[in-house]
Formats: structure tokens, C-alpha cells, sequence
């Protein structure tokens, strides 16, 4: 789930308040003393400041995007157990299966269950299309086992405020609210950041900032859908593979907008968030301003030749870590390649095995550069 205080546990459930925590905590006395030492250490502890530079105020980074999973969105742990219930609803009982998957994904706005206040928003991310142009890849080059549901709706399950995916991959909710949290953030980012380079200037504006969000917001909660219908291995985080999904998805098919836009979003999200606490380095989420970085990278590595002047040299990926991201990029790109693979359409077949295939040659070509100036690189560090 896309956690926004970056959208996305399973259960879609609120965290429960640090005194509940503290009532409820299984530890042995000494080990909570313990952690309570390292959490006041953590509050004394200054956040990284964020790549994004404040109008009339140069040099000082901006907040951080809304999100994580996303905007004003709070994060959600995903319960294992709910997950392992998800996997085996979700199994489709061997390859005859999937020969025969044929699962369609729907986008449906519930008009009768979107609040008058929500409307624009969720208006802007209609008529972008945004929801669509991810459904439409995936239905046309995967065959799913199961239909899957996106519902922009307020008829939400209890306690969800961001979009989420259910464990069985199936269906996915976007609440309204949380695209109108979105373009609320955004719509304060235009006016008080300095609008980036990289970013053209007729996208510099809350309604596009908000669609193009949206849609690698979105990405996630599909990384999540497909690695829970088709029982994707996992060699990590399920949170990291989703925004991997976001990233491999919307570089590839739609370009830099969606990458850009969401890393001013989490930017400005972690913001707001303040200074590092216990609870947030503890989540099943990535620290929101990391993800930034990790959006940026990804970008970067998939054309440095186009994008090294605008991130890295415009300061806003560290050059501490613009070395690593061509590789970075490469095994990302290669890994969901590889992990689709034997799930594509018979119509993707061919487009879909190409694709696999340059992306194994440039892995390689990519492993053996890295080793190459692996030794300049830790000198540099």
C-alpha cells in the first residue's frame, strides 16, 4: 500500500497510537528501556535535508512529496499473516492456470461515492487517463489469473485513508480524499519551490503534478496486485518491489513525468513528516525521503548521457550515489522483465521476450562497467 505521512499495506488498517504500542509491547522490560534510549536518540537525530530547493531561498531543499504508498497518506504495516491468506486465495493451480488466465482489470469511479469536495481532484485523474494507460498495459501484455477491480471510491474497508491493494491482488481502492490530499500538496509545492530544471513548465502546475503522481502512485499498488495474482518471488520488501514496479513501468511506457513528479510529492511529504522517529524507521516502508532518492536513481540510471546534468548536477541526486544507479537501474529493469516473463500475453510474447532479452545484455554490460570503476568509485566515499 502506498503509505502518504509514498501508498500501501495490505490490511489498510491505522497504526495504533505509541501509547497503545507501549500497553500492548510483548518485549521484556529491558529490551523496551532499551529502545526507548534509541528512540530519544533517533528525536535528537537531524533529518537529511531533501533535494528540493525553496523559492527565495536557494540551496535549502524543499519538503518532502506526499505519499508512499502517498499524499497526507499514513502509512500502513502490511500484516503477514492477511498476506499468506492472499497468496493462497490467489494461487491458480499450475500452469493449465495460466494457459488459461484471461483476467481483465476495470477502473470504476463510484460517481455516487465521491464527496463534492474530492470532485476536482479526482476529475483531473479521470480525464488524464493516467488509472487507464497502466490497466491497459497490463491487460494487454499479461494474462492475469483473476479480474482485477480499481475502485476510486469512499466506500473504502475500515481505517483506509490511502490507496491500497487487498491481499488477494484483486482489487484496489483509491479513496478520493487521497487525490485530493495529493493535489494539495502539490498545489503548495508550485508556489513556494523552485521549479526544476528537468521538469517542463507547462507541467509545472498542481493538476499535472497531481495525474502524473497519481499514475506512478498507482504503479505501486499495481507492483503490489501483480506480485500477490501471480505469486511473485520476493528477494526483498514487498513495499521496494512496488515502487520498483512504479518505476519499471512508467520509464519504460510513459517517460521521466511520473518519476519526477512523485519525487517532488514524497519531497514535500517528508517535509511535513519532521525528523526521523522510531515508528518511521521501523515500518514496513522505506524512510520517505530515501524513496526519493530512490525514484531519482532509477531514472537517472536508465539514461545517465540524458539525466546526469539535470539530477545529478543540479545537485538534486547526491553524486555519492549517481555511480551506483546505471547498474541499479539495470537489475531492476531486468528483474520485473524476468519475473513477468512467464506470464505474458500470447500477443506479448514476442514484443515481451525482446524486451527480457535487452535488458539481460544491458545487466551485464552494466555488472562489468560497475566493476570496472568500482575501486574509483569507494575511493571517492
Amino acid at each position: 500500500m502506498l503509505r502518504m505521512s509514498a501508498s500501501s499495506s495490505a490490511s489498510g488498517t491505522r497504526p495504533s497510537s505509541r501509547a497503545d504500542r507501549r500497553h500492548r509491547s510483548p518485549f521484556p522490560l529491558a529490551v523496551f528501556a532499551s529502545l526507548l534510549r534509541h528512540r530519544d536518540l533517533i528525536r535528537r537525530t537531524r533529518r537529511p535535508k531533501g533535494p528540493l530547493r525553496r523559492t527565495g531561498r536557494a540551496g535549502e531543499p524543499a519538503g518532502r512529496p506526499a505519499g508512499g504508498s502517498y499524499p497526507a497518506v499514513s502509512r500502513t504495516v502490511v500484516a503477514g499473516v492477511l498476506l499468506v491468506a492472499g497468496f493462497a486465495v490467489a494461487s491458480c493451480g499450475g500452469d493449465g492456470a495460466k494457459a488459461d488466465a484471461s483476467g481483465k482489470v476495470t477502473i470504476l469511479y463510484e460517481d455516487g461515492a465521491i464527496k463534492a469536495k474530492d470532485r476536482h481532484a479526482v476529475t483531473v485523474v479521470r480525464e488524464s487517463r493516467v488509472l487507464e494507460e497502466v490497466a491497459d498495459w497490463v491487460g494487454e501484455s499479461l494474462a492475469l489469473p483473476h479480474d482485477m477491480v480499481v475502485k476510486v471510491t469512499d466506500r473504502v474497508p475500515p481505517g483506509v485513508t490511502d490507496a491500497v491493494t487487498q491481499p488477494d491482488g484483486r482489487t484496489v481502492y483509491v479513496p478520493p480524499a487521497f487525490l485530493t490530499r495529493i493535489e494539495g500538496v502539490l498545489a503548495k509545492v508550485v508556489k513556494t519551490v523552485e521549479r526544476p530544471a528537468v521538469i517542463p513548465g507547462t507541467e509545472w502546475n498542481a493538476d499535472d503534478l497531481t495525474a502524473l503522481s497519481t499514475q506512478f502512485v498507482f504503479g505501486h499498488e499495481m507492483g503490489h496486485a501483480l506480485q500477490r495474482q501471480l505469486l511473485l518471488a520476493n528477494l526483498g520488501l514487498e513495499e521496494d518491489a512496488a515502487d520498483g514496479f512504479a518505476s519499471f513501468y512508467t520509464v519504460n511506457e510513459v517517460g521521466p513525468g511520473p518519476s519526477l513528479a512523485t519525487a517532488v510529492l514524497f519531497d514535500e511529504l517528508a517535509r511535513e513528516e519532521g525528523e526521523l522517529t522510531l515508528e518511521g524507521l521501523s515500518s514496513d516502508h522505506p524512510v520517505t525521503q530515501q524513496r526519493v532518492f530512490n525514484f531519482l536513481c532509477h531514472l537517472e540510471g536508465s539514461d545517465p548521457k540524458k539525466f546526469d546534468a539535470p539530477l545529478v548536477g543540479a545537485g538534486y541526486l547526491p553524486k555519492s550515489r549517481a555511480p551506483l544507479c546505471p547498474q541499479a537501474w539495470a537489475m531492476l529493469d531486468h528483474g520485473w522483465w524476468t519475473q513477468l516473463e512467464p506470464h505474458f500475453s500470447k500477443a506479448y510474447r514476442e514484443e515481451g521476450d525482446r524486451a527480457q532479452q535487452r535488458s539481460r545484455d544491458r545487466l551485464i554490460a552494466e555488472t562489468e562497467a560497475l566493476g570496472k570503476k568500482l575501486d574509483e568509485i569507494r575511493r571517492g566515499q
